[in-house]
């Protein structure tokens, strides 16, 4: 499996994930996987590397899994994790468990206080990551409770940070 960031062609297969997996099982159609692609190319047209995140797992050159932070509200109502999927075929796999920890070491590396996962409208979301909380995976290890940690650690690409994210940061 190869874990990267951004690139060109991962909206499309992202979409297609999305739509066909929402489609099957809660019987959405086209206009939830249109939303899709148009939320994530909105999302892009903003993505700022300090405050936003974006992984994708691909196997054989194609997408199976993707996982996206949006922080453009991260410092009112928290950061967003969104279009988090793993394909029908490799659900199961430890692929989603690797996309949630580099999201997490993400939020952990970043001034991220929480981090919410759901829908942004309506009833509140559950919360994934609260800095200052211990509970599973919601707690960085090594970092103080309000500890700001440095917003670049002076790689270029997300795809490069996120890998050495992964391999550094640890959790309880």
């Amino acid at each position: 499996m190869h874990y990267q960031g951004l690139y060109s062609r991962a909206i499309g297969r992202v979409a297609e994930l999305n739509g066909r997996y929402y489609h099957e099982n809660w019987g959405f159609g086209l206009f939830f996987e249109a939303m899709v692609a148009t939320d994530l190319s909105d999302f892009l047209k903003r993505y700022d590397p300090l405050r936003d995140g974006f992984w994708t797992a691909s196997s054989r050159g194609r997408v199976e899994g993707h996982i996206t932070i949006d922080g453009v509200n991260s410092e009112t109502k928290g950061a967003h994790l969104r279009y988090f999927i793993v394909s029908d075929e490799l659900r199961g796999t430890g692929i989603g468990r690797e996309l949630i920890t580099r999201a997490v070491a993400f939020c952990c590396e970043s001034d991220t206080r929480r981090c919410i996962s759901g829908p942004s409208r309506g009833s509140m979301p559950p919360v994934i990551f609260m800095r200052g909380q211990d509970s599973g995976l919601s707690r960085c290890r090594g970092a103080r409770d309000g500890e700001r940690k440095s917003q670049n650690n002076g790689s270029s690409s997300i795809s490069h940070k996120g890998k050495a994210m992964a391999s550094t940061k640890r959790f309880r």
